[in-house]
């Protein structure tokens, strides 16, 4: 651990740096299998691109025994690296493309990998929008990040957040992140629509982006399962026939919309 950020009181950005010095060389939206010695193992997807070099990014909720243990550790001690894996986002795919990116709560950690590649390329990439909600203005992460992007001509950032305590400062949309999707121009023809968030969001933001014509083929998710092994070989992570942690966690909405409890 190299660099250790507190973001909210449940969440922590880790910098971490291989002892050996080599470089994770992930994809954006793939994940890594994090093992603090003694207590266990815990995936944790890689929120930073693999255009930030020497070092990886992992943002990390406390909300198990092995996260909550991580969450006491400092600088200078080490943890288990296993990976990366799983199918992340395609970048040469989506080059020329608009996309929209739309994130709930924590899953702004694994689209961040994705959303600063492409900011990182920029002239690569078409019209980019990024709608981001969270329950409430302290739960928001990457804020500074997020501050840049107002001023930024070449992003179109909308937040949001469920609701705003009277005795803070919230100056964006007060509402679920679905109610940004009316407030946005794009084409439909054009656009991929990035989606990463709670189960219960993609029903929803998926629908609304239906009744503005977009294609199932245009919409790609990121499936969020408790994966053990990694590699397709426990079954902690099966839906009927697919491997979260092998075929995911990244998967076009048109190859998964038929199947039953995939989202």
């Amino acid at each position: 651990i190299v660099k250790k950020t507190q973001m909210t009181p449940n969440e922590i950005l880790f910098e971490i740096k291989l002892d050996d010095g080599s470089i994770l060389n992930q994809m954006p939206g793939q994940f890594v299998q994090v093992s603090v010695f003694g207590v266990g193992e815990a995936p944790i997807s890689v929120s930073s691109s693999p255009t930030h070099k020497g070092t990886f990014q992992l943002c990390v909720r406390k909300i198990g025994s092995v996260t909550t243990k991580l969450h006491t550790l400092n600088v200078g001690e080490k943890i288990g690296i296993r990976g990366p894996f799983g199918h992340g986002f395609d970048t040469e795919f989506l080059k020329g493309k608009d996309l929209l990116f739309v994130a709930g709560g924590l899953g702004i950690a694994p689209l961040r990998s994705l959303f600063n590649y492409v900011l990182d390329n920029r002239a690569d990439y078409g019209k980019v929008t990024l709608l981001y909600g969270c329950k409430e203005p302290r739960e928001q992460l990457f804020g500074d990040e997020m501050a840049a992007l107002e001023k930024r001509e070449d992003v179109d950032f909308k937040p949001s957040v469920d609701w705003c305590p009277e005795n803070e400062l919230w100056t964006g949309n007060i509402g679920v992140i679905t109610t940004l999707i009316p407030q946005i121009s794009f084409d439909p023809e054009t656009t991929y629509a990035i989606v990463v968030g709670p189960p219960i969001m993609y029903k929803f933001v998926i629908a609304d982006l239906k009744k503005r014509n977009v294609p199932d083929d245009h919409i790609i998710v990121s499936l969020e399962r408790r994966m053990k092994c990694g590699v397709g070989k426990c079954g902690h992570c099966q839906i009927n026939h697919i491997y979260v942690c092998k075929d995911g966690p990244v998967f076009n909405y048109s190859k998964i919309k038929g199947v039953p409890e995939a989202l």
